[in-house]
């Protein structure tokens, strides 16, 4: 068995660099693990290849889970739209939301306000807005970026499904130093002091603001815009959309679409899964509400809120007489097919992290750069490691699990000091983030392009210059900090008026070269109807 050494990040980076290059997500994810296989088992690797898929949905109840909650989505997704809702928002965002600037908007801020679980928002914001985002000829990239870049930075910000998970990742940091456990610091205020420090998402979330308000877009966004407003094709000519309920599903036959198709399964799924979160937490048998966010079984809660969305759904059309028992379970299962697409992704990039765990990957790239680090550089450093270990594992609480461990005993005996813990910890979630982004296998990644019906590798690809841009940023800033120990709270601001600068210097770079309009704003008197491309 060959493990551990730099051969170790050769699975990924195959998976990664072919999905980039040939757009071909299942091949490029299946060869990796394949090129796994042949590594670990030091011969043709086809048995330990599908050892390993099997591996990652059999043997996790959480991947169950998450397969689980993306087939009920998709279930639900398709009610509505058999049941009219979706064609109900159109209507309704074509005399309320008239302008580009409008969509963009909305979703940044429902974004924001749905921070409570990363999926869950993907969800929610990317299924609300596409119908209305598709009628203001915004590109899919564009939503997927708007979708992608403000739900897991809020939730790793806020109190979520996240906040056990970085708790607990901070206890395990702690114990790994000799610091005498009555000196410990509480792990919620490490996590408190560490939110200024993580500053790609607070960065990236400020991003998406910028690029909303400004109507600026630059690298292959700008493309994918221009090609949306002058053609009315919301993907490229050979995309292969995540999901296409349109084409899977046929118009609705609704001769007068309800609002409230759309809105009652939508609240329901927002608030299903908090209360059954808060539920499984203890709230309702006497603990604490910080102790029920802790506690939580949040992925136990996406399945029962999907559930009980499917179930609104399965009333609203017997109430309306729009679907009978019958053809509601008919739409229910086409509704399952639609993000078979999705669930084969997920299951085969789980399947590359028992992988890249087999193979020690990320304990080898973390290995590397332990004895290369100065009490200045540190938090770069911590920063970079967990980008790349990000990148190629495709998970971020992966990587917060790899080093979490490793960067805060590295940070207390280089420096001694629990402010110097709450930096790295704020380093390694916002590198967990920012890999997490520009990585094809991510899941996060994954269920943004399948809400708003995006091609995964388009959406990557138009991602990256908006993701590095913001970590150039936070590196810079980080670069100040460690030799100036200046207040995060007077590098933030900066840091956002840096990239309001480049990105409308980037955006007039960009269109001049091309002979492109920089700003791409799109009213509603100017909007033909979009092609039927998904």
């Amino acid at each position: 068995m060959a493990e551990g050494g730099i051969i170790s990040i050769v699975p990924p980076l195959i998976a990664i660099v072919m999905a980039i290059a040939t757009r071909k997500a299942v091949l490029s994810l299946f060869l990796g693990i394949w090129a796994g296989g042949i590594i670990f088992a030091e011969n043709i690797g086809i048995v330990q290849t599908f050892d390993w898929i099997a591996t990652a949905v059999g043997e996790s109840v959480f991947h169950a889970q998450i397969i689980i909650f993306t087939l009920l989505l998709g279930s639900s997704v398709a009610m509505m739209w058999r049941l009219g809702g979706s064609h109900a928002i159109r209507n309704w965002a074509i005399e309320w939301v008239d302008s580009q600037r409008k969509s963009g908007v909305m979703t940044w801020l429902l974004g924001l306000v749905l921070f409570f679980d990363d999926y869950a928002n993907t969800a929610v914001v990317g299924s609300t807005m596409k119908d209305i985002s598709d009628n203001l000829q915004i590109s899919r990239e564009k939503l997927s970026y708007l979708v992608d870049s403000t739900a897991a930075p809020v939730a790793t910000l806020l109190i979520s499904s996240w906040v056990a998970f970085q708790l607990s990742m901070i206890e395990q940091g702690y114990e790994a130093t000799e610091i005498p456990e009555t000196e410990i610091p509480d792990s919620f205020s490490v996590f408190l002091d560490s939110i200024p420090y993580n500053m790609y998402s607070i960065l990236a979330i400020a991003m998406v603001g910028i690029i909303v308000l400004s109507q600026r877009d630059y690298g292959e966004m700008l493309t994918a815009e221009r090609r949306a407003a002058t053609t009315g094709k919301l993907t490229r000519d050979d995309a292969r959309p995540m999901q296409d309920v349109e084409g899977d599903l046929g118009d609705p036959n609704v001769d007068n679409p309800r609002l409230s198709s759309f809105i009652v399964p939508i609240l329901v799924l927002i608030v299903s899964v908090l209360v059954t979160a808060l539920w499984s937490g203890g709230l309702f048998d006497g603990a604490t509400l910080r102790d029920a966010i802790e506690g939580a079984d949040y992925a136990l809660a996406l399945v029962l809120g999907s559930f009980a969305t499917v179930v609104s759904t399965y009333i609203l059309g017997y109430a309306f007489s729009v679907l009978s028992i019958g053809e509601s379970v008919d739409t229910t299962i086409d509704g399952f097919g639609i993000m078979l697409t999705a669930v084969t992704i997920l299951v085969l990039a789980w399947s590359l992290g028992e992988v890249v765990s087999a193979l020690g990957t990320g304990d080898f790239v973390a290995g590397v750069v332990d004895d290369f680090v100065s009490p200045e550089i540190l938090p770069v450093v911590v920063f970079v490691t967990a980008g790349f270990i990000a990148f190629t594992t495709g998970s971020s609480w992966g990587t917060m699990t790899i080093l979490t461990p490793i960067a805060i005993p590295v940070a207390w005996d280089l420096v001694g000091t629990h402010e110097m813990v709450s930096v790295v910890v704020g380093m390694v979630f916002s590198g967990a983030i920012f890999g997490d982004h520009c990585s094809p296998i991510s899941d996060t990644t994954v269920l943004s392009a399948t809400f708003t019906g995006a091609d995964l590798i388009d959406h990557v690809r138009t991602q990256l210059y908006y993701a590095g841009t913001v970590a150039i940023v936070a590196i810079a800033l980080m670069l100040v900090w460690g030799y100036t120990e200046l207040s995060p709270f007077l590098l933030l601001p900066a840091g956002i008026a840096l990239l309001v600068g480049l990105v409308y210097g980037l955006s007039r770079a960009h269109a001049n070269m091309h002979g492109l309009d920089p700003v791409q704003a799109v009213d509603a008197s100017d909007i033909a109807p979009p092609e039927d491309d998904d």
